[in-house]
């Protein structure tokens, strides 16, 4: 018997895609942008028992590739039949991810297009195949005739030959606006051409490598301390359920850890729900670039398929991912999700002269991890459990940073020059964590906590004294949070009615990098699109239909109904079921060193029990095995 939150199979993907074409909703020109799980409501889930049925159900989101319609159905793969469709208004909320083959559609229409052509030969460039097209999402700008249509913005590349890496060579001051659905530009911007860097920087191509290196050998004989049974995973004192989807790709499902006998749930569900990339050039040509990777380009289905010694070392479990092309039917990403133990070196370790010990415990790590390709972008998303109760989040951002042309001798303010002639602009790279919180049970709190500095006075005569301000965040409105490092900030969620063996509510601690949010103006179309990037923390009492800070459809929606909506109604949140948004990123303004291939930059952020445990959780790790007969004990 399937548990609710299992993840989609080949057979069931396959099964809704037929149920869609027997009712008619599915015809030749429609295709799948969206398949996924539709997941049980969490009280459902949460009530579930073996043997109880499961209602397993498929929300599919529909394009007709011929009139541009959308609609949204909801297949039963029990009951063998559609419960739900409606059409979608796509002006009111939004349209569906670009699809992969739309990716080849826009180079086929503007290899056609004279005007396009016609700009291209202005630039010296006469065959039209050798410019590469970059269909970037549209946003949304208010811009005359493009409400209701379906548009992609056209940046271009020129690739010198089948092996060259085509970024080093943009082709600057041209973007063409693409209706997808008429199949035609629907307009050109010309400021006018640039001269297009034509150096090879061709980093993926053999060359003659150091030989410095001696192998590291990562080895468990006897293999590694998780199990796994189906999606679930047991490993040291924790356990969780594994989940994958189009949109978010890797979710975690039902975190918890085993103490004094019992599994204590810390979190229902995690995930990184949106991240957007926002880049600051004002420029004729590039004012409206800013993308909503999971939501616009849909993160799961970009997925690598990772390989042992090159993306991961060790004693690796691989998963595969189950998702779907665009005509709805199962695609199988092989080795989606790796999962590994890893030492993170020193757990605890004192060296007591009183009573002569030596004591040294190592630390360890579950890593479960995978990686999507999104243009020139590559992100990998890296969840770590550790033997002591923490849980930290890693998200890596790696590839070819994305180009324009640079100037010879300007000093261009809203880019930097990486290479000779080639820029790259300023930008940022924000995530949305999406933590449905559960410690030790459904009724949650959360507090700010800031360190609080004290003057000289009676009761501090030294002035050496300092102490905390503890703030509840009692409602919505109270809880959009910027981070501060001056104050030490973290936010600290805990359960009212658990208390430890000092009487107080167990809880955990969010501790934020407290980065930069989003630079944009606040009266900017990317700041009401992407409004939970304008604060560190968002917390809301739990609704079933919030999953995406940027709401349900993200591509070309104009911002009227993300997050910052949601919380208008200004619900309690003291003692209530919660779910804390977390954002973070990196603010990029790039390096020579970026270039041509961007060392991994990082970000991310730690949960930490507070208070959760009577003691250190991890006192019953075992010692190390000495190399010296003096060491470690």
């Amino acid at each position: 018997m399937a548990h609710p939150l299992s993840r989609l199979a080949e057979d069931e993907v396959a099964r809704n895609r037929e149920l869609l074409v027997e009712a008619g909703i599915a015809t030749e020109s429609t295709r799948f942008a969206l398949v996924s799980l539709l997941e049980p409501a969490k009280a459902a889930v949460l009530a579930w028992q073996p043997g109880d049925p499961v209602d397993r159900r498929v929300r599919s989101l529909l394009l007709d590739r011929q009139t541009g319609a959308v609609r949204e159905a909801v297949v039963s793969l029990t009951r063998g039949e559609v419960v739900a469709d409606r059409a979608v208004d796509v002006v009111a909320e939004g349209q569906p991810p670009i699809l992969h083959e739309e990716f080849d559609l826009v180079e086929e229409i503007l290899w056609k297009d004279e005007a396009w052509n016609a700009a291209m030969r202005r630039r010296g460039i006469g065959e039209p195949r050798s410019v590469r097209i970059s269909a970037l999402s549209a946003g949304c700008f208010d811009l005359p005739g493009e409400t209701g249509l379906r548009l992609v913005r056209c940046l271009a590349f020129l690739q010198l030959n089948k092996d060259d890496n085509l970024w080093a060579h943009p082709i600057d001051g041209v973007v063409a606006y693409v209706d997808l659905i008429a199949g035609r530009v629907h307009d050109l911007v010309d400021d006018g051409p640039a001269e297009i860097p034509r150096t090879a920087y061709d980093y993926h191509l053999d060359r003659p490598a150091r030989t410095t290196q001696k192998p590291i050998a990562i080895t468990q004989p006897e293999g590694p301390s998780f199990t796994v049974e189906g999606d679930v995973v047991t490993w040291e004192k924790w356990q969780f359920r594994i989940g994958f989807n189009a949109v978010e790709g890797l979710t975690l499902h039902q975190i918890g850890f085993q103490d004094g006998g019992r599994l204590r749930p810390v979190v229902y569900r995690a995930s990184v729900a949106e991240m957007v990339v926002p880049y600051g050039d004002p420029s004729p040509v590039r004012f409206w670039q800013n993308y909503f990777d999971a939501g616009e380009y849909s993160l799961g289905k970009e997925a690598n398929s990772l390989t042992l010694g090159c993306d991961c070392l060790g004693e690796i479990r691989y998963f595969d991912a189950t998702v779907h092309d665009d005509d709805g039917q199962p695609r199988t990403v092989a080795n989606a999700i790796c999962m590994h133990e890893e030492d993170a070196g020193v757990l605890w370790k004192h060296t007591d002269h009183y009573n002569g010990s030596v004591s040294t415990r190592r630390q360890r790590r579950l890593v479960i991890s995978f990686f999507v390709t999104v243009g020139n972008y590559d992100y990998g998303f890296y969840w770590y459990l550790y033997l002591d109760g923490t849980i930290e989040l890693e998200c890596k951002a790696t590839g070819i940073v994305f180009t324009s042309a640079f100037p010879a001798g300007d000093d261009y303010p809203w880019a930097a020059e990486i290479a000779p002639g080639i820029g790259a602009p300023f930008h940022q790279h924000l995530f949305s964590a999406r933590l449905d919180m559960m410690v030790d049970g459904l009724s949650n709190a959360v507090d700010e906590i800031d360190v609080e500095r004290v003057p000289i006075g009676p009761g501090n005569p030294y002035g050496n004294a300092f102490t905390r301000k503890i703030t509840r965040l009692a409602k919505e409105s109270e809880a959009a949070r910027l981070a501060d490092g001056n104050l030490g900030r973290t936010w600290r969620i805990s359960n009212p009615e658990s208390r430890n063996a000092l009487g107080q509510p167990v809880g955990y601690t969010l501790h934020p990098e407290g980065l930069p949010p989003l630079l944009a103006d606040d009266a900017s179309s990317i700041a009401r699109r992407a409004a939970f990037t304008r604060k560190h923390l968002w917390v809301t009492a739990y609704a079933e239909d919030e999953r995406f800070p940027a709401g349900e459809y993200v591509n070309q929606n104009a911002g009227k109904t993300g997050i910052d909506t949601w919380i208008q109604a200004d619900r309690a949140l003291d003692g209530a079921d919660l779910v804390v948004w977390h954002t973070f990123g990196l603010t990029h303004y790039p390096r020579t060193e970026d270039w041509p291939i961007m060392p991994v930059d990082h970000t991310g952020f730690t949960l930490k029990p507070s208070g959760f445990f009577d003691a250190n959780p991890a006192l019953d790790t075992p010692a190390p095995q000495p190399q010296h007969p003096d060491c470690c004990h």
